[in-house]
């Protein structure tokens, strides 16, 4: 696969550059946001590796202009600042994921390979998100199973979308509440488990096989099988 690393801390990049490497991915390297854009704007790359700070052009500004250009490709964002809002600022500007500073380069590797997966099974960013039978259609806002509209309310609707988002991906209450919730849900830490169970009940109740797993010790998961 071919990936963009776009980082203005060398010995960062070059490091992400060896290890996907030897995962025998091809790799282009860019050190400040304006050739970064120039190179993701070309809408030739499996996926973008994009840090936020940056000379010339920040990665948030990046990821915005590439969405706005109608480039699909899957950005995962890297950010030195982990706090919610930074995180929810980048998905809202159109990044697939985010990892914060300083991360495993196990993780970074896991994660490069879920979007990947998402690409080659079809799943970038776009009007339809599918899975199995279940279908999630974001312009006309609609749900279907097996053929079979699913009523959900609005914050049903956006948990399913972001796990749809992430297939085959297990996804901590935290990821998910940072998402979908958008502030700090502490208090009410098991809003995730209310409406995993109300979803549960409304796309898996009735039908031959489960999509919404659950990951002992982390969270939950969508997936075909």
């Amino acid at each position: 696969m071919h990936i963009l690393i776009v980082e203005d801390e060398q010995h960062l990049a070059y490091l992400v550059r060896r290890v996907l490497v030897e995962e025998r991915h091809s790799v282009d390297l860019a050190h400040d946001g304006a050739m970064g854009y120039e190179l993701a704007a070309s809408g030739t790359y499996d996926i973008v590796i994009l840090d936020v700070m940056l000379p010339k052009m920040d990665g948030m500004t990046i990821c915005r202009q590439m969405r706005a250009d109608g480039v699909l490709t899957p950005v995962l964002m890297l950010t030195a600042r982990g706090s919610v809002e930074d995180r929810v600022t980048g998905l809202n500007v159109g990044a697939d994921d985010y990892l914060t500073k300083p991360f495993a380069m196990a993780e970074l590797v896991a994660r490069v390979n879920a979007l990947l997966r998402r690409r080659e099974r079809g799943f970038d960013t776009n009007s339809q998100l599918q899975i199995a039978d279940l279908v999630l259609d974001m312009t006309r806002h609609e749900v279907r199973r097996a053929g079979k509209i699913i009523d959900l309310t609005a914050k049903e609707f956006a948990l399913l979308e972001f796990m749809m988002r992430h297939p085959g991906q297990a996804l901590t209450r935290t990821q998910i509440i940072d998402a979908v919730w958008r502030y700090d849900m502490e208090a009410l830490s098991n809003v995730v488990d209310i409406y995993i169970h109300y979803l549960r009940d409304k796309i898996d109740h009735g039908f031959p096989h489960a999509l919404i797993k659950t990951v002992r010790g982390i969270g939950y998961k969508i997936e075909a099988s």
